[in-house]
């Protein structure tokens, strides 16, 4: 793993690294990594010359490889998933806390669906389910539990997407809605929700809306979080048979 940090003359910079990577052949190393920063992207082009590839890029460097041996490439392919979340918050008089999008795919649909994002790096689903409701009603919740889960294939940049569920409990019930983003947001009867076309005509929303329905009824467990006293990382655990961690 080489991690560039100083400036160099990309002239200095290519037989370095066709020196280096010389040494790491004899040395029987096989995956390298050079971390490119961005005011050093005037080395990408000596570095692609002697072999490497991109992997990954990020907003302040590129991450280049090179597997050195005459043998298939074992290196890990870059992140595969983007993880995201719908919130299912009800309060208790059966209503569901839904939005209409100003963008995106639901602009102009006049679809009420579940505030939903995507899952920030090194962020926890359920903080993320409560954040993404905030952001877009400024509704207060506390998270519940995931009820379910589905993975889509060829999605955004052409990623796998894992989206989560989650049921949220709200702490407060005036709304404030995201005016970037949110052409509306309300409280409706969630047998409204359920019975809206859109979700009739779209399977996979129309079995969220079920579970969700019938969760709203008492007649379904999810999946509640424990975090470990061992670890930083959140478990997920199924609690419908009542499982003590």
């Amino acid at each position: 793993m080489v991690d560039m940090k100083e400036p160099m003359e990309s002239h200095i910079y290519a037989p370095l690294l066709r020196a280096s990577v010389s040494q790491w052949r004899q040395q029987g190393k096989k995956g390298v990594w050079i971390k490119l920063p961005i005011q050093l992207a005037n080395l990408v082009e000596p570095t692609v010359k002697e072999g490497f590839r991109y992997h990954h890029a990020e907003s302040d460097y590129l991450m280049l490889v090179h597997w050195i041996p005459d043998s298939p490439d074992a290196l890990p392919a870059n992140a595969s998933h983007i993880v995201g979340i719908g919130a299912f918050v009800m309060n208790n008089k059966r209503e569901v806390l839904l939005v209409k999008e100003k963008h995106g795919y639901f602009e102009g649909k006049d679809v009420w669906k579940f505030p939903t994002g995507v899952v920030n790096q090194g962020e926890d689903i359920c903080t993320a389910a409560v954040r993404e409701v905030k952001e877009e009603t400024g509704i207060d919740t506390e998270f519940m539990e995931i009820l379910a889960f589905r993975q889509t294939h060829k999605q955004f940049l052409g990623k796998s997407d894992l989206f989560f569920v989650c049921m949220l409990r709200p702490l407060s019930f005036d709304i404030t809605k995201q005016d970037s983003e949110i052409k509306a947001a309300q409280w409706i009867p969630i047998d409204e929700y359920v019975n809206q076309t859109y979700n009739r005509e779209h399977k996979s929303f129309e079995y969220i809306a079920r579970i969700c329905s019938t969760k709203s009824q008492g007649s379904y467990g999810g999946f509640s979080a424990v975090r470990p006293s061992s670890g930083k990382q959140n478990y997920l655990y199924f609690n419908g048979q009542d499982f003590k961690p």
